[in-house]
């Protein structure tokens, strides 16, 4: 079965390359219908992985990510922030498992995947 992906990422284009890699990659690629509140679709999807941008249009991924690590549920998912701004301190220090800083080669992104899958 594969592993499936959430993607909370509000840039439409880079939204459809990030389905389109993680897809010829494998991966089962859902994303939440509501970013302001996606718990309920992460607790009912149970995801091997969330990609959050700590930017999106009408949420704070660092806040989704409290969220997230405050959930009895959800509070082990794999968590990857990302960011045009260098927030890697910032989400580390919140619970991110990993940080990416955009724009980031996609290579980047699989090698964190599969070396988490690996373990």
């Amino acid at each position: 079965m594969p592993k499936k992906i959430a993607l909370l990422e509000d840039e439409p284009l880079l939204l459809e390359l990030l389905q389109e890699l993680l897809h010829l990659e494998g991966y089962h690629v859902i994303q939440p219908a509501d970013f302001a509140e996606p718990l309920v679709d992460l607790r009912t999807e149970k995801p091997d992985a969330v990609l959050i941008d700590v930017n999106l249009k009408g949420a704070d991924g660092l806040e989704l990510l409290g969220k997230i690590r405050g959930d009895q549920e959800l509070k082990d998912l794999f968590v990857i922030l990302t960011s045009g701004m260098d927030y890697q301190q910032l989400s580390i220090a919140a619970g991110a498992d990993t940080f990416l800083m955009k724009p980031y080669p996609p290579s980047e992104l699989l090698d964190i995947l599969k070396a988490h899958f690996a373990q």
